[in-house]
């Protein structure tokens, strides 16, 4: 009974609200919301997963699969900004489904956040412990291999014999032991996030400006350097396989570019710390996809100009580039440092977006009292917050970077759907409830959304879904468990308030 209950809008509202030992300090404006978006976005999509799907899906067409991703982001951007303005508390997508959809979709959306937070500040510390490496070699130190990367990778049957290492299709061992600075990166961020939201923002500012400039610079200067022929094919013929090359390939590369976008959601989650939520989440969500968008598709045509796509399959496809390129020798150092700055922005925006989720689960009965604990002085969900840094360091640690961003891809294109069929379910439900900022072409916009989500997630390999399966009953077999027993709000529609 009660599985589908709604939490009331006013109760979420007066909860965020609320003086006491669990509450959040109110420290965001715009700006520092609208850098906490292009910090999560400009991260690993851009310096890692780009070559990616270059090399293996679009080819030199990988710009249009940037604009096919940004476009299905885009309709659940729109959606994002009007469930923030009207229901401006931490929690992001879970606590939308909890307003919207019920108590048992918004475990499962908090559930599956958890793949697209946690897995997702996994996946760019894999991709920062590359490009670090890679700095650490224009120092003239090298770090053993056997420390520097995780002691499995997951290899198809046409990476066979082709892929150091891959000897059969699945599981192969890479003669490492762990990828270590991985594993220090994400303790060392978590550090940060516990010390304080508004020491953060600042960090991430600072590092969004950084990262913003050397791109500019890349774009510019590589530009000068272009190869027309590069291009051409623009759409490389495909070779027999659904999604491998071909007008597929475009479509598969935009699943897997997918990644590059994620994290616009992420502002939502600190709905709880901005100082006008209302108003500034939606500038914060809009403005840094569409900057992104623009900054993204810019990035990827100059990447594929410069080189051939077919040598962009490495793990970071941007510093290869410029090393490729004798006119861009000069450029190294600086493309390597924005890398690492870069990137370290987007684990944090990653980790405090999962922080705040486990808080607002917490907060509802559903998890723990752990998760919902405030530190007294820094006013941080300091204990979700390093349970969170230490099981993701664990899997950076362990685990290949396409495994990880795989289950960060289809984790938030469902997130993203939900949130889409929450606006659409509470324009019905609640016409009266004010709405600073409102989705234009209910439910067109809605609608689009969802289709365009799904059809992402229809790009993805079987065995992703699998594993999202398995991860969703293992979230069932937690709510039923717990979750039920201790939720507030079931606990208060028992005692009939």
């Amino acid at each position: 009974m009660n599985l589908l209950a709604t939490k009331p809008i006013a109760t979420l509202r007066a909860e965020a609200d609320a003086p006491g030992e669990h509450a959040l300090k109110r420290t965001l404006g715009p700006l520092q919301l609208t850098t906490l978006g292009i910090g999560a976005i400009v991260g690993a999509g851009i310096f890692v997963f780009t070559g990616v799907a270059a090399a293996l899906y679009a080819g030199p067409a990988v710009p249009v699969s940037m604009i096919f991703a940004g476009i299905g982001c885009g309709f659940a951007g729109l959606c994002y900004a009007e469930m923030a303005s009207a229901v401006p508390v931490a929690g992001s997508a879970y606590t939308y489904s909890y307003a919207t959809l019920g108590e048992l979709i918004a475990w499962i959306i908090g559930w599956d956040l958890i793949l697209e937070y946690a897995m997702g500040a996994a996946t760019v510390a894999a991709g920062w412990s590359a490009t670090f490496v890679a700095f650490l070699e224009i120092l003239g130190i090298h770090l053993p291999a056997a420390v520097a990367n995780p002691p499995f990778q997951v290899c198809t049957a046409a990476q066979v014999m082709q892929v150091a290492g891959c000897t059969h299709p699945g599981w192969n061992g890479t003669g490492a032991v762990v990828n270590l600075p991985a594993i220090l990166i994400i303790l060392a961020i978590t550090a940060i996030l516990v010390i304080g939201i508004r020491e953060s923002a600042r960090f991430n500012t600072f590092v969004v400006l950084v990262k913003v400039g050397v791109l500019l610079i890349f774009i510019a200067c590589g530009f000068l350097y272009v190869k027309a022929g590069n291009w051409h094919p623009f759409v490389p013929p495909n070779n027999g396989a659904w999604g491998s090359y071909g007008w597929s390939g475009v479509l598969r590369g935009a699943g897997v570019i997918f990644f590059a976008f994620i994290g616009f959601d992420a502002v939502s989650t600190a709905a709880q710390e901005a100082k006008n939520p209302q108003k500034d989440m939606p500038v914060g969500i809009l403005g840094s996809l569409l900057a992104c968008t623009a900054l993204y598709v810019l990035v990827s045509l100059v990447l594929t100009g410069l080189v051939q796509y077919q040598l962009l399959n490495v793990p970071a496809p941007l510093i290869t580039v410029v090393q490729m390129v004798p006119q861009l020798a000069w450029f190294l150092p600086v493309i390597t440092i924005g890398a690492v700055l870069g990137l370290g922005s987007t684990i944090l925006v990653m980790l405090l977006g999962q922080s705040r989720v486990f808080y607002s689960m917490s907060r509802d009965g559903l998890l723990g009292p752990w998760a919902g604990k405030v530190h007294p002085r820094f006013r941080t969900p300091y204990l979700s917050t390093m349970y969170t840094g230490v099981a993701v360091a664990l899997f950076t640690g362990l685990f290949p970077i396409q495994l990880l961003g795989q289950l960060v891809n289809i984790g938030t294109l469902l997130a993203f759907v939900l949130v889409c069929g929450g606006v659409w379910v509470l324009r019905h439900t609640r016409p009266d409830l004010e709405r600073p900022f409102r989705t234009p072409l209910v439910p067109l916009v809605p609608i689009l959304g969802m289709v365009s989500c799904l059809g992402l997630m229809l790009t993805l390999p079987v065995d992703t879904w699998i594993r999202l399966v398995v991860w969703l009953v293992i979230g069932f077999g937690i709510y039923f468990t717990y979750g039920v027993r201790h939720s507030k709000l079931r606990q208060a529609l028992k005692k009939g308030v």
